[in-house]
């Protein structure tokens, strides 16, 4: 059986059926058998993953396992070295404790697409690019989490997940792989040191 790597695509719900008009995962996916290990935000870009595999999906969901995921966040204004410290320093966000693993200030990444709608510019508000990386996933945590610290969120994309990378899928595109190779990904897996 397959595990599906989705490029979700700007305003699209994590999920196959929705009682309002919204685009579903299953604008992408015609396999009925699958289901998203984690959730994105409608909001929020980039990599689903998918597969009917329930041990595989609780493996890479379920923050006891502490699997490493990474997000390219724009954000509102010039994020100073402080704010970057109180990111990996953690706080407490509604009555849960929350930290990046790793938050540092990046160039805007080269390998992205445009969004549509593009996000709001203002001329006099400066936005700059972060890479944070989280190992809980809370609703809207990372969002939250930059807000707490006076960077709102303009823009979020999941670009990884522990071992699996959005490497060349556009928006709405999938990469299938075998749950076999989707195991070893993960036996063989170690998250890297962060800052």
């Amino acid at each position: 059986m397959p595990l599906i790597l989705l490029n979700k695509p700007y305003r699209v719900l994590c999920q196959f059926r929705d009682e309002g008009d919204r685009k579903t995962l299953a604008t992408f996916i015609s396999d009925p058998s699958v289901y998203p290990a984690g959730r994105l935000d409608f909001d929020s870009e980039g990599l689903t993953i998918l597969t009917d595999d329930g041990r595989l999906q609780a493996r890479i969901s379920n923050p006891h396992f502490k699997l490493d995921k990474h997000y390219w966040v724009q954000v509102e204004g010039e994020a100073t070295d402080k704010q970057i410290s109180e990111l990996m320093a953690g706080f407490t966000l509604r009555n849960c404790p929350v930290r990046a693993l790793s938050a540092r200030v990046i160039a805007e990444p080269t390998e992205l697409w445009p969004r549509t709608p593009p996000i709001r510019e203002r001329r006099t508000i400066p936005t700059s690019w972060l890479n944070v990386v989280i190992n809980k996933g809370k609703n809207r945590q990372v969002r939250r989490m930059t807000a707490a610290v006076g960077l709102p969120a303009l823009r979020l994309i999941r670009h990884r997940v522990g071992p699996w990378r959005l490497e060349g899928l556009q928006p709405g595109e999938i990469e299938e792989l075998k749950t076999a190779c989707a195991w070893m990904n993960l036996k063989e897996y170690q998250s890297p040191p962060f800052d």
